[in-house]
């Protein structure tokens, strides 16, 4: 099936403020099987994600993802909880900035747990979505991060990472001193100090911002793809 023929199976519909892509019949009425509607943020990604069809509202209902005031921190000169300046708009982002969202997922905490990682750069995009087997919150939280500072490749751009862990951000960026998850926390900040420019900032999870959903939605799907 071309894309257009699969596209034409699938209509636009709002899932918790965020624009989805929702699963139809040929005469584009919702297709519910055992009571629920496949949705996808993204037609070509491999992951399903099912949900009651009364959860589902009209595309219009959509909430814009709003920026809001956060404080970042930029590691400089070996420094990673050196603080930088608050970040309180998109237009207070450099033109060639990495934008980084990050979210770990755990179903029992500890339990099965994935990891979440969107970037973005230009017109570019890349989603990581993967399973990292029994661990806390916390510990997705931090893998997260870990991963995606793993997977750049350029140590020379902006980078900012959008978390909504205040965990991460205290561990991190504001010296809190760890008692637990010490060897992970070590391997990040030596990451860290790798960049010429990292900021991390923090986001209200599950407020709107589109980009912290699909983060994640992507850690939440691992675990159940790492599952099966």
């Amino acid at each position: 099936m071309n894309d257009k023929n699969q596209a034409d199976l699938w209509k636009r519909m709002s899932f918790k403020g965020n624009k989805v892509w929702a699963q139809t019949d040929i005469k584009k009425d919702l297709l519910i099987e055992s009571g629920l509607v496949l949705i996808k943020y993204n037609l070509k990604q491999d992951y399903e994600y099912r949900v009651k069809p009364e959860s589902l509202e009209p595309e219009d209902k959509a909430v814009p993802a709003k920026k809001k005031s956060v404080s970042s921190r930029s590691p400089q000169n070996s420094q990673p909880n050196k603080p930088s300046a608050k970040q309180n708009s998109e237009t207070d982002f450099p033109d060639n900035c990495i934008k980084i969202y990050t979210d770990g997922a755990s179903s029992g905490n500890p339990g099965p747990s994935g990891i979440g990682i969107l970037f973005l750069y230009g017109e570019n995009k890349k989603e990581i979505s993967e399973y990292i087997g029994r661990a806390t919150n916390n510990i997705a939280e931090l893998t997260a991060i870990k991963r995606a500072l793993e997977e750049l490749k350029r140590k020379d751009l902006p980078i900012r990472i959008f978390t909504d862990s205040s965990y991460s951000i205290g561990l991190l960026t504001k010296n809190w001193k760890p008692k637990t998850n010490q060897t992970l926390i070590y391997k990040i900040r030596t990451l860290m100090n790798k960049f010429c420019d990292l900021a991390f900032i923090k986001v209200k999870g599950h407020s709107g911002v589109k980009e912290n959903e699909v983060a994640d939605f992507l850690a939440t799907s691992a675990i159940k793809k790492g599952l099966l």
